[in-house]
């Protein structure tokens, strides 16, 4: 976070927006705590796999994008396991 000029405390921040956002567009009812969760969680994850296709996402713009993406990667995932086979 810290070489993407992403502070902690601005990663706090953007990743509750970007769990939010991403709670709003999945239609899924979370909590505040785990919105910034998701959305830092999930910049983390989505960060990975865009590495893996040559894409780089940097600055505040960007978290918010990956965090977006990624927070809606991780209650897609979630929606899986929860529904029974």
């Amino acid at each position: 976070m810290e070489n993407e000029g992403i502070g902690w405390i601005a990663a706090i921040i953007i990743g509750g927006i970007a769990g939010w956002l991403a709670e709003m567009f999945m239609k899924s009812n979370m909590g505040m705590l785990m919105n910034i969760l998701l959305g830092i969680v999930g910049a983390i994850v989505a960060n990975f796999i865009l590495s893996l296709f040559g894409v780089a996402l940097g600055g505040w713009l960007g978290y918010l994008i990956a965090g977006f993406i990624g927070a809606c990667i991780l209650i897609a995932i979630a929606r899986m396991i929860r529904r029974p086979a």
